[in-house]
């Protein structure tokens, strides 16, 4: 695999940087914590440098952060909210914290972050903020699939992705264009800041804008629905969304109503996403993998306005 010339200079980025915040540096090895094509993310002590994705904007990420910068009790505050640039990418800086720990799924904060997003969902968005970015994922995550050479896994997805209303597929504006929402919540975009033991925060503002809030809410729904939440996580996570005033969902009886379209797109999405990877690795879907695209098939025949639950 060639190696990306961005990461010696990014990491070299973030050193800096951590000697700024601390001149007495323990100066422990960098930790490379990603590298993907749409962000690379190093760690240096107490400080990160991530790369956001090569088409990131400063017109669509400041605002973003600016938001991050006065939400501190929700979201992870960057150390500057002006960002810089390097290679062509647009550079941030942020405090190291915590993430969860995959390994210990009994662990996982499910009421924490449930009330930090009924937090986020409840604070005024600021006008400049563009859209979050949730539908677009998804429409990409499929636009992908379709370059694929043919994989019997393919149709059911692409069947299920038709069912959707247009807003869902990123082809119009969503129902709702005023609420304050992440865009593209799941448990690792949550850290313990100050690490290790502080407070969770949300973390990652690539998507977050103005848009319909249930999508914050649907990657849990969608895995509930499959079956690989189980239901008293699931319980847990909409109980805690319910407490804090969340506006996703009603504030009593059936939330599935709201819930139906959003979590379907997610499923879609992830399936998607799924047969792209296993393909490229040339390796059948794997047990989990396969559930998701089962779940696209009987979404296929059962659009959304005639149910209220994708897969149960």
């Amino acid at each position: 695999m060639t190696a990306n010339p961005l990461l010696p200079e990014l990491t070299a980025k973030a050193r800096a940087a951590a000697h700024a915040r601390t001149p007495a540096c323990p100066c422990g090895a960098p930790v490379t914590l990603a590298d993907r094509p749409d962000a690379t993310v190093v760690r240096h002590e107490d400080t990160v440098a991530k790369a956001h994705a090569p088409d990131a904007t400063p017109t669509d990420l400041t605002p973003r952060l600016t938001v991050a910068t006065h939400l501190p009790d929700v979201l992870l505050s960057p150390l500057t909210p002006t960002p810089v640039t390097l290679h062509g990418r647009i550079v941030t800086f942020w405090p190291y914290g915590t993430p969860v720990d995959p390994e210990d799924p009994d662990t996982a904060p499910w009421e924490a972050a449930a009330t930090l997003l009924a937090r986020l969902h409840r604070t005024p968005a600021p006008h400049a903020l563009p859209p979050m970015r949730g539908p677009a994922k998804a429409a990409h995550a499929v636009a992908r699939l379709r370059a694929l050479a043919p994989h019997p896994a393919v149709a059911p997805v692409l069947r299920a992705w038709t069912t959707l209303p247009a807003w869902a597929r990123a082809e119009t504006p969503m129902p709702d264009i005023t609420t304050l929402c992440h865009g593209d919540f799941h448990l690792g975009q949550l850290v313990r800041h100050p690490a290790p033991n502080g407070p969770w925060r949300l973390i990652d503002v690539d998507d977050l804008g103005t848009g319909t809030p249930a999508w914050d809410l649907a990657r849990p729904a969608s895995w509930y629905a499959c079956g690989l939440l189980a239901p008293d996580e699931w319980t847990r996570f909409l109980s805690a969304y319910r407490a804090a005033g969340g506006p996703a969902v009603p504030a009593e009886g059936d939330p599935w109503p709201a819930l139906d379209v959003p979590a379907r797109a997610l499923t879609v999405q992830t399936a998607a996403r799924a047969i792209t990877k296993a393909a490229a690795a040339d390796r059948p879907l794997d047990e989990i993998e396969q559930s998701l695209v089962d779940a696209c098939d009987r979404m296929s025949s059962a659009p959304p306005e005639l149910s209220t639950h994708l897969a149960k």
